[in-house]
């Protein structure tokens, strides 16, 4: 069966603006968790793990989700409820998470700081 250049054009053109509406659609979202005197949004980034098989029952693809505080970061208690807060906003997203879904991702984590993630459950 030989598929046309224009459907094809077109199956290729509508995935690549749901992908787009998909990280615009978090952008969004994101940057309205924090007041702005508190944590910045600073963007997303996409990890695939290659090196995991892909029926192994270890996550393999995730988002990470980028913030950062103004000034010091906040004593632990505060920080694990910040990132209970991110959490419970994408959680909350029913059509971003389906989406995510839809797309292989297997967790979401949190960064405000290059050194360290926290994932959501």
């Amino acid at each position: 069966m030989r598929i046309r250049p224009l459907i094809l054009f077109c199956a290729l053109t509508t995935s690549f603006v749901a992908t787009s509406v998909q990280a615009g659609n978090l952008d969004v979202l994101m940057q309205q968790v924090f007041p702005a005197n508190e944590a910045t949004y600073i963007g997303y980034e996409s990890i695939e793990r290659e090196d995991i098989p892909e029926l192994a029952p270890v996550d393999r693809k995730y988002l990470v989700v980028d913030f950062r505080f103004k000034g010091q970061q906040p004593p632990p208690q505060k920080l694990q409820a910040s990132v209970h807060k991110v959490c419970m906003t994408v959680f909350g997203d029913t059509q971003l998470i389906q989406s995510l879904s839809d797309s292989g991702y297997d967790m979401v984590s949190v960064a405000f700081d290059r050194q360290s993630q926290f994932d959501c459950l």
